[in-house]
């Protein structure tokens, strides 16, 4: 069976190859459109018509049009543009699938939070900001203050593909782990709770990771009202995306002490403006949007593309399938 594979994804051209000798025995073609900027959907293109597979970031209106389209993967793990009623239903009305690449982002953005948990526990921040300025020996401060994770709880808002690897990476320290998750299924060694009892779950965390999408749902989702029900000093981590927090209420949770420490990977608007109060708030952590990145991310995508279309062309389930 030969399918017409269209991609406006730009890789390296070493990642470009693979894709290339992957797709051998398809007809493989590249929107002149081709763009590494994920943050932005693709253009028209005439070609996207006259595909069955789509790879990159197509045009939404275009790919939701395209009757030909039997399936579209997306490049990213968040597919925001893509997620409404209407493209949904016009994709499944034709018996058309869409996938994103949520497992070559898992990982490193659990072991993100992984770094950044052990990091304020160990208070390695507060010693690697000495060493930069007065070179002070806080000899007995830094080793009353360290906390260990034994023992410690967890709750995670949303728990996909990022969740369930965080879970695994946090086994070992015996922590008591809650998910926060609209569909209530069993999860090995987690406790999946339904929405109306996060209030009660916040009481008890010591820790509050957001891994929430951006949706018409979770918009906000992190508001004052939320953050109130928070333990006090409870830290508060973000490698979902900046929109579903309420920026000014987590301002002033901590400035109060509500949260005692926040760890902030994404935000409202980004770049972060350099006047933003994050910056100097002596207790939130900052990195720029870099929770999901590694060195082999375009081959790890490539190849995460190619899996699934060796799977597509035996009628098996794809990975990373939202629907």
């Amino acid at each position: 069976m030969t399918l017409t594979i269209w991609s406006n994804a730009k890789f390296s051209a070493a990642d470009d190859q693979l894709l290339r000798d992957g797709t051998r025995g398809h007809k493989l073609v590249f929107s002149p459109d081709a763009s590494a900027d994920v943050l932005h959907a693709g253009k028209p293109d005439p070609q996207l018509d006259e595909a069955d597979i789509a790879f990159g970031q197509p045009n939404v209106e275009q790919s939701q049009e395209a009757k030909r389209l039997r399936w579209v993967e997306v490049t990213t793990a968040g597919y925001t543009r893509y997620d409404t009623p209407e493209y949904r239903e016009s994709l499944l009305g034709r018996g058309a699938a869409f996938s994103n690449v949520s497992e070559v982002f898992a990982d490193p953005c659990a072991q993100h939070v992984l770094a950044m948990m052990l990091a304020l526990g160990r208070r390695l921040l507060d010693s690697h900001r000495e060493q930069l300025g007065p070179r002070s020996w806080h000899y007995a401060e830094r080793r009353y203050e360290s906390r260990l994770l034994t023992g410690q709880t967890v709750v995670m808002l949303g728990f996909g593909a990022i969740g369930r690897r965080l879970a695994e990476l946090l086994t070992p320290f015996q922590m008591n782990l809650i998910a926060v998750r609209r569909r209530i299924r069993s999860e090995r060694g987690v406790r999946i709770i339904p929405e109306e009892d996060i209030s009660s779950a916040l009481a008890q965390a010591d820790h509050v990771i957001n891994i929430l999408p951006d949706n018409a749902t979770t918009r906000n989702y992190v508001n004052a009202r939320r953050l109130s029900c928070f333990r006090p000093g409870a830290r508060f981590y973000n490698v979902g995306r900046g929109s579903t927090v309420d920026e000014r209420a987590l301002l002033e949770a901590l400035r109060s002490g509500r949260v005692g420490e926040a760890y902030l990977d994404v935000f409202e608007r980004e770049p972060l403006p350099p006047e933003h109060p994050f910056w100097t708030l002596p207790n939130c952590h900052i990195t720029p949007h870099t929770a999901g990145g590694r060195h082999d991310q375009d081959t790890a995508i490539v190849r995460h593309f190619l899996a699934n279309l060796a799977a597509f062309t035996r009628g098996q389930p794809l990975v990373d399938q939202v629907f």
